[in-house]
């Protein structure tokens, strides 16, 4: 049993005292009152010290003193009045064996208000100490929790205590109040003054019983299930969440030493998507990369600017952003601009892939060796409504770059699709699962170019994905709109799509699908709720949660594979191959036809349904 420190022995002896006066108070009350006869006094001694021996021994076993009081959970209260039931149901059996047992109504009143003593005084200093410390609380301090007793937990320990010479760093206002570690052995002992007050489970209680302000996780070698677990902990708080990086991507002083906490970095939604981040093949990008001239479709993107970003980090001989919203096209510009100045041969061209001509003139000027396609309509209501828009820009516009690479010879066309193209309800889908046909009867017909499909799910941050649209909806003050409580969707982030795309284009042969395996699926109503908490507000309370029904087309879920494509693993082992479908050239072109005049005549209904004749697996649900 461990060893009780002082303020544990102070709370022993006031229990003492509860059960003392208790004892006495009730036998001279009924003494004194006779409302059930004459209690012999005499023996009241007996009672309450066979009392305090009996609940006090209880106490200890199932551990009434082995957290601070100030700390109690109802859990803690439960086990504490448990404890006081066994504690005087035994010393009963103790008088009754000695013959000197007292009458059971005066026994039970004695038991009851001795735990009502006990458990309102542990009640009662709680709520006393905790106003005391929120009056002394001033807005500049943060009362932080950590995250782990082990050695990074020390050095930021250290850290902080370095900080408080230096007012302008801004450690120097964290208030360490209590650490947390799941190791059984570190209860209750203590890192530079500061105590392991619980385990991980336990972060929500604790942070909001000490008024916690910031959590610092502290654990930076754990593996990323036990992270993931932490983060969902440390995410059903109001507290703002900082995570000390992997020790692999510490940067160390000039003594050798690693600076955790100012390394420490706020929470990103990602790191709650339940799965590790995903590595590359950075030397086989590079190899791809390097010394060749690159165009990127749609090239002020979401995925096209991230796409030209990292294209940039492997020194290719030319960079070719082709876009036709030229604000877009003009901030990735300025940026590279910014920070590789003359050293990027870098042209920003506006122009749409609708228009063949212009295309042609851009090929035949350039002669770009990799094609990056990732220019197209993606808002599934948009277009519902305009499904003849979606056929333009998606479909034909995918088959104007394609031939044009092949006519002009490129090494690599690769194709940016999406998980919304297997088994597509929406117009949206169903175009892209065209496009992937497209690229695939190129690749059975192609000499020279090698045509690839890279097929991923949604990507957080994207244009037009749901953190911006949660995001603004927080910041706004408006309640968070979701369609369907159950709908669940595959996510990524941009710098993981942007590597998935360069290295499935490193290792294509032609006619590949690409497929990431992305881990399980995420809820959406999961995804709002730990960005609601992430803001410091409670979902549902503070920021209501409104589900507005499946928009037209959507679906409650996203396939990443088509039934009859089969799946082959690659070197990595995240990227998997869908195996190439053969296509009927001539059928396809003649229904590619067909819709094509549909589109230009502005036949909604009658590209609706030739879209479904051209794509099988498109059933519409609008």
């Amino acid at each position: 049993m461990k060893k009780l420190n002082l303020r544990k022995f102070v709370l022993l002896l006031a229990d003492i005292f509860i059960i003392a006066v208790s004892g006495i108070v009730l036998n001279y009350g009924f003494a004194l009152t006779k409302w059930f006869g004459v209690e012999a006094t005499g023996n009241v001694f007996f009672y309450v010290v066979i009392s305090i021996l009996t609940c006090e021994l209880m106490m200890l076993i199932l551990g009434s003193y082995s957290r601070l009081w100030r700390y109690f959970s109802i859990v803690d209260y439960l086990m504490c009045a448990l404890a006081m039931t066994i504690g005087f149901g035994f010393g009963y059996g103790v008088l009754f064996m000695i013959k000197m047992q007292p009458r059971l109504v005066y026994y039970l009143m004695f038991w009851f208000i001795s735990t009502l003593g006990v458990l309102l005084f542990r009640f009662a200093f709680k709520r006393t100490f905790l106003q005391l410390t929120r009056e002394g609380k001033t807005e500049d301090i943060q009362r932080t929790m950590i995250v782990g007793a082990g050695n990074a937990a020390r050095m930021i320990l250290a850290e902080i205590k370095n900080a408080r010479t230096d007012p302008k760093n801004p450690s120097s206002k964290l208030l360490p109040v209590c650490l947390v570690d799941d190791d059984p052995n570190k209860l209750h002992s203590r890192l530079s003054g500061v105590e392991v007050l619980g385990v991980c489970a336990e972060i929500p209680d604790l942070a909001k019983d000490l008024d916690v302000d910031t959590i610092i996780v502290a654990v930076p070698s754990c593996e990323e299930d036990e992270k993931r677990r932490i983060l969902d902990y440390c995410s059903s708080t109001k507290c703002e969440i900082r995570v000390v990086p992997y020790l692999s991507e510490l940067l160390l002083g000039d003594r050798g030493e690693s600076q955790l906490l100012t390394q420490a970095k706020e929470i990103k939604i990602e790191d709650l998507l339940g799965r590790k981040p995903i590595e590359f093949n950075r030397n086989k990008i590079a190899k791809f990369i390097c010394d060749k001239v690159c165009m990127v479709t749609g090239g002020g993107g979401s995925i096209g600017s991230e796409l030209v970003r990292q294209i940039a980090k492997y020194s290719p001989k030319q960079i070719i952003i082709v876009d036709i919203y030229e604000n877009n096209a003009y901030d990735i510009q300025q940026e590279l601009r910014l920070e590789y100045g003359d050293s990027l041969d870098l042209v920003t061209l506006i122009a749409s892939v609708r228009d063949y001509d212009k295309m042609e003139c851009i090929f035949k000027q350039y002669r770009p060796q990799i094609v990056f396609h990732a220019a197209a309509h993606k808002h599934v209501p948009l277009m519902e409504t305009s499904p003849e828009e979606a056929v333009k820009n998606n479909i034909f516009g995918t088959f104007n770059v394609a031939t044009l690479a092949e006519f002009y010879r490129a090494d690599k066309f690769v194709m940016i699709s999406t998980d919304k193209a297997v088994n597509p309800t929406n117009v949206m889908g169903a175009t892209k699962r065209a496009c992937e046909m497209i690229i695939q009867y190129k690749a059975q017909t192609t000499v020279h170019t090698e045509f690839v499909t890279t097929r991923f799910g949604n990507v957080l941050g994207s244009n037009g994905s749901v953190i911006p649209l949660f995001r603004r909806q927080i910041e706004s003050g408006a309640p968070v709109t979701v369609t369907h409580p159950d709908i669940i969707r595959y996510f990524m982030t941009i710098p993981e799509a942007v590597s998935l795309v360069l290295e499935a284009g490193a290792m294509a042969k032609g006619g590949e699908i690409f497929v990431l395996d992305m881990g399980a699926p995420v809820k959406i109503t999961t995804l709002a709720e730990n960005l609601i908490r992430m803001y410091g507000k409670v979902p549902y309370e503070e920021v209501p949660i409104i589900f507005t029904g499946l928009r037209p087309g959507e679906k409650l879920f996203e396939e990443l594979l088509m039934d009859e494509e089969g799946l082959k693993s690659t070197a990595n082992k995240k990227i998997f191959i869908g195996n190439q479908i053969q296509i009927d050239s001539v059928e396809m072109l003649y229904k590619l036809n067909s819709l094509h005049e549909s589109a230009d005549a502005n036949d909604s209904e009658r590209t609706v349904r030739l879209l479904s004749e051209l794509v099988p697996t498109f059933h519409h649900n609008n």
